[in-house]
């Protein structure tokens, strides 16, 4: 299975636009939502919005949904949270407005590959290297970041398969030591591949 928000080669409109402009209109976008969105109208039209970038991109709904799995529990959280101190309307339309928030920004991340999103972020920052920052190291660990992002979320999914399979009520104890060693076993792997490149 693919893991969450890793680079998925294609030829449509949305995998040929330059990586800075999609940065660009994802935060454009998200702010948009997060100024406009107001109502349950309005959520359907910022949903509709979306789909058809996926559409665009040529992300089907299971994919969609792959990328949103993850943020069941905590959107149920705010839903839980919203509806006792406002009321069901408000808590949908935050709960939406974050899951279209992430689906926006799981289509860059899907249609842009992790050498062309370090480019544009070191063209970016490049005016920083004036005063002596080292814009080289701040890639990598966003490269690092990004690639440990979607094998942490794929761990925590393969030991919630574990526990389904094994009849296990789902809890923190759990998933805590599997995860928190994979965590660790990847940081390992990080800290090797840094050595080799002969950076520490």
């Amino acid at each position: 299975m693919n893991a969450l928000g890793v680079y998925r080669p294609g030829n449509t409109l949305v995998h040929r636009l330059p990586a800075g402009f999609k940065f660009l209109a994802m935060g454009v976008l998200i702010l948009v939502l997060s100024l406009t969105v107001r109502s349950l109208p309005a959520l359907g039209i910022a949903t509709l919005g979306v789909a058809v970038i996926y559409a665009l991109a040529g992300i089907g709904p299971r994919e969609a949904w792959r990328q949103l799995r993850p943020l069941l529990w905590l959107l149920l959280f705010i839903f839980a949270f919203q509806v006792v101190f406002t009321d069901w309307r408000r808590a949908v339309v935050i709960c939406g407005v974050l899951a279209l928030s992430v689906a926006l920004a799981a289509v860059v991340s899907l249609t842009t590959r992790t050498t062309d999103m370090l480019d544009t972020i070191v063209r970016a920052l490049g005016p920083l290297a004036r005063f002596g920052v080292r814009v080289d190291l701040i890639a990598i660990a966003l490269a690092l970041t990004i690639r440990a992002i979607p094998l942490m979320v794929e761990v925590v999914r393969e030991v919630d398969e574990a526990r389904k399979a094994r009849g296990l009520r789902p809890g923190p104890r759990i998933l805590v030591a599997p995860v928190v060693l994979a965590a660790l076993r990847t940081a390992d792997g990080f800290a090797d591949t840094l050595t080799a490149r002969g950076l520490d």
